[in-house]
């Protein structure tokens, strides 16, 4: 059975990519639209339920309404896939205070997104834990 206090944490290195995002909600049978391809940062996921995408909040069109826009933290990765508690170990400060978060991973990494209401607050948590805010890029995923 799982203990998170035996969890060994991983105090882990991230960026914030420098665009605000957007999350949204399409039918599951809709065609993937070109505004959510543009962008160094994009994620299309589809399911017999949604096509969920996530952009650049500047890419959507007036007619496309998401609520939020969101902060992006970019773990610094890559991590192998036997590495177990990585996502958890960064997200867990924030659940721990009640943060929202929407996680994306990759192949090389993971991707969690937060309200960007919430984005001090989030961030100076994650530093608390022992994780590494790095310096932003110029040329990171926009």
């Amino acid at each position: 059975m799982f203990d998170p206090i035996e969890m060994q944490p991983h105090d882990l290195k991230f960026r914030q990519l420098s665009a605000l995002y957007a999350i949204v909600h399409l039918a599951p049978d809709a065609p993937v639209p070109a505004w959510a391809t543009k962008g160094g940062f994009t994620s299309i996921t589809r399911t017999t339920d949604a096509l969920s995408v996530v952009c650049p909040a500047n890419n959507l069109p007036p007619e496309v309404h998401s609520p939020h826009r969101w902060i992006c933290l970019k773990l610094e990765g890559p991590f192998p896939f036997s590495q177990t508690g990585v996502l958890l170990s960064f997200i867990e400060p924030l659940s721990r205070n009640e943060i929202p978060i929407f996680a994306i991973s990759t192949y090389d990494t993971d991707y969690v997104l937060i309200p960007e209401e919430f984005s001090e607050p989030a961030i100076s948590k994650l530093q608390h834990a022992g994780h590494e805010l790095l310096a932003s890029q110029f040329h990171d995923e926009c």
